[in-house]
């Protein structure tokens, strides 16, 4: 028994700690305050220099610079960084892969550091601080890696432990300054990643990023892609399937395959892109069919000068084959014409290589249709990783037979948050779950798939949430459980917004990402959620502006230079989104009114057109107004006016009804009893009625619900034979004694005590007259609480029908707001039932 409460405890345990799948270590090793044994990376205003070895790979010294940058980003200074010797400093910061910095060797050498653990390993890193590591140094900072990427992510690794967002290009989270920066005396390190390769996949990038890049970037070249390569090291991934809609990585810029092999960006193409040929390419140079029982030599030769050029970059070679622009092969294509395909693709890899076929990684992509390829019997080499695939909407289509032989490549998954096919695209704003893709990634982590992941993350901006999940759950899915996924959300917030907002924020993203996942805003219509059962569509119109109203409550409250940050990643998703949910609602209702004949339908035809030009100032304010206008396109994304799966052109507004509504004059209208009561805005009169010297107004918005009448000049008094009224025509549908009730501002008994009088009859008969404050005598009370005097008189109606309800005043200063009729189901409310319905006598 003891023995059981004890495992519950450590589970419960570790439940519930807080969440660290988040940071980059599993022990933050940054410090505010020096402790001892600890390193100053800043101290005293002054930064410790950097020191490569010349013989480092280029991508560590060009990521050295990157870290630099963030140690002046953090602290207002810029370290020194040298390359051949060791500077004349007590301290140094040593960055190096081990076996290419003379320094670590050494210290390797003299067991003043121990790689037992991490040398060989697949991207591990070593965090340690040596004492008198050299003569003339006291302490060294060692930032040593396995390989090339963990000597990359021990710096970057450290640069978010100072407070460097990944995010702080792609979202402008800002950083916080700090007085002083320590590494904490020990030794960590950061384990392999679980996941062998981890990306993203830049899809359907048009017309939001590719007309951003062009406009930042003159195109999708080495200067975009050198911003795309060190976020996906920040976040500690190390792989890429390059945009493709109309580009071709390799062919557009030469520089970016250089530039991504040099940083350690492990390159593939997507599915539909063998040998590392862009589809592109294809339309550029090709010739014939993309057919291969008609087309192989021509095909072959194409294939083959890709995997010329990209032989001597570190690569994932996609294999197979699907019809020309991401389509399916056309009917009828057979298995063995396609394990031929597979077959002389790596002859072609063998002889462009040198090595056997089986020495360069490669994936077999089972996506679509290809699926059933495999699933009727295709194989391939056992060396090459089986790419499974969600059906683009985040629900995993197969994983492998857990009873199976262990595969020499393995398995990999391709995900998607972003998506352009049936039942519509999803291409504009995160719709996705946290919690649906831990659940579908952490089912595919179970059944053995820990070769790839990769996720399609369209325009990239807008996806930074799924984003960051995905590439931290990749590195260790067995952080990740059913219970503390919130927790990584507000950690998440904590990183880009501050600690203190941080709860706030998380509430709001958590929450605005689950209303999206119901149902994505380009399938959102007015049909999707009932008005009719439930109050459905009303509630959730209702939860979604309650949201927007807390996102811009924080954004009030949150520190200036935070804001940019907060619009794009909490605010401005669901303000955007938000309003859709407004626009549909009130189409929803237009129609509906308009079937029944309602005039109320014109109301909300006018609220359909208001959330229309809304959404197109949301868009300008994206793009031009967030950090001055950096992200100028980044919302071009049309989101209304699909009629089918694929986009519309542009933008087109919901069909709306507008009745023709005849213009009826007030004293033709009548008040409608219903629900056991009559109410009545006191300015939908049918008479008023003055004298030669007085005349009634209406003051629009006064008092507690729509406006106060009254009568002017204010010092004119009613004489003897004036007759100054309202009159309202009431239709009765009950007959009785009834309760008239009558609100008027709390206007005081200004003339001398005597009081303020009004006289109130029913079709003419006798008056009853009534001093609403002639008692008063200057207490405080009820009348000032609740800004309104209630005076009431008891009247017989003894036929149903049409009735004129007449309030005449005695004395200036009256300002009537509204009448109540109680006739039997009036209940007590603070403003008072809302008005009766008017219809023509």
């Amino acid at each position: 028994m003891k023995k059981n409460l004890r495992l519950y405890n450590l589970l419960q345990l570790a439940v519930f700690l807080p969440f660290l799948a988040s940071a980059q270590y599993a022990d933050k090793c940054v410090s505010d305050e020096k402790a001892a044994g600890s390193f100053p990376v800043f101290e005293n205003g002054k930064t410790v220099p950097v020191v490569l070895d010349q013989n480092e790979f280029p991508g560590v010294a060009m990521v050295a610079d990157w870290f630099a940058g963030d140690v002046e980003r953090v602290t207002g200074q810029v370290p020194e960084i040298f390359h051949s010797e060791l500077p004349d400093s007590k301290e140094v910061i040593l960055v190096g892969t081990i076996g290419k910095n003379k320094w670590i060797d050494q210290l390797i050498k003299e067991n003043k550091i121990d790689i037992s653990d991490i040398q060989g390993q697949w991207e591990r890193s070593l965090t340690q601080v040596v004492d008198q590591p050299f003569p003339g140094v006291d302490k060294a900072l060692v930032l040593a890696g396995s390989d090339k990427r963990g000597t990359i992510y021990a710096m970057l690794n450290l640069s978010c432990d100072m407070g460097v967002s990944p995010w702080y290009w792609w979202a402008d989270v800002p950083v916080k300054k700090k007085e002083a920066v320590y590494v904490k005396s020990g030794r960590f390190v950061t384990e392999s990643p679980k996941v062998k390769y981890r990306g993203i996949f830049l899809n359907d990038e048009e017309p939001a990023l590719g007309g951003w890049a062009r406009e930042k970037f003159g195109g999708i070249n080495h200067q975009f892609y050198s911003h795309v390569f060190e976020l996906i090291l920040r976040l500690r991934g190390n792989f890429l399937w390059p945009a493709m809609w109309g580009k071709a990585f390799y062919d557009d810029d030469p520089e970016n395959g250089s530039l991504a092999d040099k940083l350690g960006i492990v390159m593939s193409t997507s599915h539909h892109e063998p040998l590392g040929r862009a589809q592109e390419e294809w339309r550029r140079y090709g010739s014939g069919p993309w057919n291969y029982s008609q087309n192989a030599d021509v095909l072959k030769d194409f294939w083959q000068k890709g995997m010329e050029r990209n032989k001597d970059y570190e690569t994932v070679v996609t294999i197979a084959m699907r019809g020309d622009g991401d389509e399916a092969m056309e009917e009828g294509t057979n298995i063995l014409l396609l394990e031929n395909i597979v077959n002389d693709q790596r002859e072609i890899i063998q002889k462009v290589t040198g090595k056997p076929a089986s020495e360069t990684p490669q994936v077999w992509a089972l996506y679509k249709e290809v699926q059933d390829y495999y699933d009727k019997g295709m194989r391939v080499p056992d060396d090459v990783t089986l790419l499974l695939c969600d059906d683009n909407w985040g629900d995993v289509r197969k994983l492998p037979d857990v009873n199976a032989p262990a595969r020499e490549g393995g398995y990999g998954i391709y995900y998607h948050v972003d998506y352009v096919g049936g039942p519509r695209n999803s291409k504009w704003i995160n719709v996705s779950q946290i919690q649906r893709i831990w659940e579908q990634l952490n089912l595919t982590w179970s059944h053995g798939v820990d070769r790839i992941w990769v996720l399609n993350v369209g325009d990239l901006k807008l996806m930074e949430f799924p984003i960051s999940f995905f590439l931290d759950m990749a590195w260790d899915p067995t952080k990740f459980n059913s219970q503390n996924l919130y927790q990584y959300t507000e950690d998440w917030c904590a990183q880009q917004f501050g600690k203190e907002y941080s709860a706030e924020a998380a509430r709001i993203l958590n929450l605005y990402t689950k209303y999206n996942h119901r149902v994505t805003p380009e399938l959102l219509n007015a049909q999707t959620y009932s008005l009719e059962n439930y109050n459905e569509f009303e509630r959730v119109r209702n939860d979604y502006r309650d949201l927007a109203l807390d996102a811009l409550r924080l954004y009030n409250f949150i520190p200036n230079e935070y804001k940019d940050a907060f619009d794009q990643l909490v605010l401005f998703p669901t303000n955007a989104t938000c309003n859709l949910y407004e626009m549909y609602y009130a189409v929803a209702k237009n129609h509906q009114l308009a079937d029944r004949n309602d005039p109320e339908a014109n109301y909300w035809a006018g609220v359909v057109e208001a959330c229309f030009k809304r959404d197109s100032l949301f868009t300008v304010h994206y793009n031009q107004h967030i950090a001055n206008g950096k992200w100028n396109h980044m919302m071009d994304q049309i989101r209304i006016g699909y009629t089918y799966w694929q986009e519309p052109r542009r933008a087109k507004m919901p069909d709306v009804a507008r009745l023709v509504v005849p213009e009826v004059p007030n004293s033709e209208l009548v008040f409608e009893e219903a629900d056991g009561y009559v109410s009545i805005e006191a300015a939908n009169f049918q008479i008023a009625n003055g004298s030669d010297e007085i005349h009634w107004e209406e003051i629009p918005d006064l008092g507690k619900t729509v406006s106060g009448m009254t009568t002017f000049p204010q010092n004119k008094y009613p004489v003897e034979n004036d007759s100054v009224y309202l009159e309202y025509n009431i239709e009765f549908k009950t007959t009785g004694t009834f309760d008239v009730e009558v609100l008027t501002s709390p206007t005081l008994n200004f003339n001398a005590n005597k009081g303020l009088r009004y006289a109130i009859s029913f079709d003419g008969g006798e008056e009853q007259v009534v001093n609403m404050n002639g008692a008063y005598r200057g207490e405080l009370g009820k009348w000032q609480a609740t800004r309104i005097i209630t005076t009431s008189t008891k009247h017989e109606i003894k036929n149903a029908g049409l009735h004129r309800l007449r309030i005449r005043v005695l004395e200036p200063g009256i300002v009537l707001q509204k009448v109540l009729i109680d006739t039997g189901g009036l209940q007590p409310s603070y403003l008072g039932a809302p008005q009766s319905k008017l219809k023509k006598q």
